[in-house]
């Protein structure tokens, strides 16, 4: 364990400062436009991600160790469900506002506490269902009013694939999750790092017969952007849990929602509405009070919850 375990202030600044990263590749993937494949996307970013990764682990001293695995099969099993929710919500992020798209993504930490139960044993008591319950509850409330837009066709119905395609995203990222601690049991935390972003790379590009866009040069280097982003973010993500407890530094998760509703009002006109709002203040409190509860618990979240982004 490192020396500076006990620099909460810098875990917390490393935290943030991974959430604006994040948002800051989100934020190129809907720039870049809603015509480009989405397997296209999760290839850029998965493929470009890993220069700042593999620099990262050279620098540690950890690259030549970060290949060695005894699991492969279930790097691989875990960077196909990641991929799968990296190219769901990718789909929901162009076709949704910036914010909304963000809000739903919080359904997956209150999904992952209910696959936790049912897939690893864990024990959840009866405070942290009501939490994950009127979290989802939150959740329907901002995806509802997409959700109808279903029945009526036409105008509107790509956000509402876009919101249901976030819905299935915060559903695989909390399986995601599930294979990861899985993983961590016998497997380094750099070791994981480094075999999604290889998979995801792998998984994305089986998808170019499947028709990619020609992109502008914009878009490519939108893209390209994007990737670095998503590295960078990973590698201060985990730093940042070297500094920190999980639970100091997991609330500061749902500043991205505060700089989601600036950055895409002033970037792509989006305003929220009341309605979403209010759903995301509840999801947004059941999750923070899952957080302290596990803490009030001396519940300690090792490996995949330390690690995990909201992108997989």
């Amino acid at each position: 364990m490192d020396a500076d375990i006990h620099s909460p202030m810098k875990g917390i600044l490393l935290k943030v400062l991974s959430v604006v990263v994040f948002l800051c590749m989100s934020t190129c993937i809907k720039a870049a436009g809603s015509d480009i494949a989405t397997g296209q996307i999760t290839f850029y970013r998965s493929a470009f991600a890993m220069v700042p990764i593999l620099g990262y682990l050279a620098f540690r001293g950890q690259l030549r160790d970060a290949f060695k695995t005894t699991d492969i099969t279930g790097h691989l099993g875990r960077g196909f469900v990641g991929i799968l929710a990296m190219s769901f919500g990718f789909y929901g992020l162009v076709h949704l506002p910036l914010p909304e798209a963000i809000a739903i993504g919080y359904a997956m930490p209150l999904l992952a506490v209910a696959f936790a139960a049912f897939f690893l044993g864990e024990i959840v008591r009866l405070y942290r269902w009501t939490a994950v319950i009127i979290g989802l509850v939150g959740v329907l409330i901002i995806t509802w009013p997409r959700l109808t837009l279903l029945e009526q066709g036409g105008f509107g119905e790509s956000e509402a694939l876009g919101a249901a395609a976030v819905l299935l995203s915060a559903t695989f990222g909390a399986m995601a999750m599930v294979l990861v601690r899985k993983l961590v049991q016998k497997e380094r935390t750099h070791t994981i790092v480094l075999y999604f972003s290889l998979s995801a790379s792998l998984f994305s590009l089986a998808t170019l017969p499947f028709g990619w866009a020609a992109m502008s040069w914009t878009s490519f280097l939108l893209l390209m952007v994007a990737g670095f982003c998503g590295g960078i973010a990973q590698i201060l993500l985990t730093e940042s849990y070297r500094h920190a407890d999980m639970s100091t530094i997991a609330p500061f998760e749902y500043t991205s929602i505060v700089l989601g509703i600036v950055i895409g009002y002033f970037l792509f006109g989006d305003v929220p509405t009341a309605t979403m709002l209010a759903g995301t203040a509840i999801v947004v409190g059941a999750g923070i009070f899952i957080i302290f509860r596990e803490r009030r618990l001396g519940l300690e979240r090792k490996g995949a919850r330390k690690h995990m982004t909201p992108q997989g």
